[in-house]
């Protein structure tokens, strides 16, 4: 019986500290190793000018500072034309500070989600808005589901997206509690929708097979749903006996990570009158 569809990790994953992934695109890693980020988050220094874009700024960590610093030298760039943003969740958004201590009160560009920016003022961007610098163009894409208020970028100077959380290097991505699965398999469709020649994600390497990514996280998203399913059905009840019966393949130390999908996957299937939940326990509705 096939057990999942995605099959790499990035447990114990190495990347450069900074890399060059086009001629307007290099990543310099956030330095912030750990299950949900791998090697750390990539944050992007987009454009060919003297002030390029910083998409993402990491989680705070002090190393970063030398090394987007270092980056910056590399380019020749004078310094930074503002930040964006693909979402507020701390790995992403934690080195705001850091950066505009170092950098000046830099514009910060996103999506608002007021309870999660921290009070951070914001040029608040959406759907299809468009940031532009020297040699690179980025096209907002709403697509929520990992985070409500997450925005892709289309660089189509690249034909490239640079994806955040919603598609990784390896792995899967986790949807939270407050996320939406539903949404997110719709953000997927979205994604395929440009075709693109590569995806820049915020954890991982570089994905230079788009469609074919996009379209294992879709089957992969099915055959969880079915295999949820099948537990409902057979009278396992709660969450933590339907990761017992599916993740067979996974280590226990990650059952709290796949116990979050299994939530996600639940709470999609209540929502299309699939299942119905008393307490703690769920049953076919």
């Amino acid at each position: 019986m096939q057990k999942r569809v995605v099959t790499d990790s990035m447990i114990g994953m190495k990347l450069p500290d900074i890399d060059q992934w086009s001629e307007r695109v290099t990543v310099v890693l956030g330095q912030n190793p750990g299950m949900f980020s791998g090697p750390g988050t990539n944050t992007y220094l987009v454009g060919t000018g003297a002030r390029p874009i910083l998409v993402d700024t990491g989680q705070g960590i002090a190393s970063y500072m030398p090394l987007l610093r270092q980056a910056m030298d590399d380019l020749g760039a004078e310094g930074l034309q503002e930040i964006v943003l693909t979402h507020a969740h701390p790995d992403h958004i934690g080195g705001l500070a850091d950066v505009q201590t170092a950098h000046g009160p830099l514009r910060v560009s996103k999506k608002p989600w007021p309870e999660l920016d921290g009070g951070v003022e914001l040029n608040a961007i959406d759907d299809e808005d468009v940031v532009v610098t020297d040699g690179a163009t980025l096209q907002a894409i709403w697509t929520p589901g990992h985070a409500k208020d997450h925005l892709c970028y289309y660089i189509p100077e690249d034909n490239a997206l640079i994806t955040g959380d919603v598609v990784l290097g390896a792995g899967t991505t986790v949807i939270p509690p407050d996320g939406d699965l539903g949404d997110y398999i719709q953000s997927l469709h979205r994604l395929l929708d440009y075709d693109a020649d590569a995806l820049y994600p915020a954890h991982g390497p570089c994905i230079r097979n788009p469609r074919e990514k996009i379209e294992s996280y879709l089957s992969h998203r099915a055959l969880r749903e079915e295999q949820i399913l099948d537990a409902v059905r057979a009278g396992v009840a709660t969450i933590s006996d339907i990761v017992k019966r599916i993740y067979t393949d996974v280590p226990e130390y990650l059952h709290g990570a796949a116990a979050m999908s299994v939530d996600a996957h639940l709470r999609k299937l209540h929502k299309d009158g699939e299942v119905q939940r008393d307490g703690e326990r769920w049953s076919v509705a």
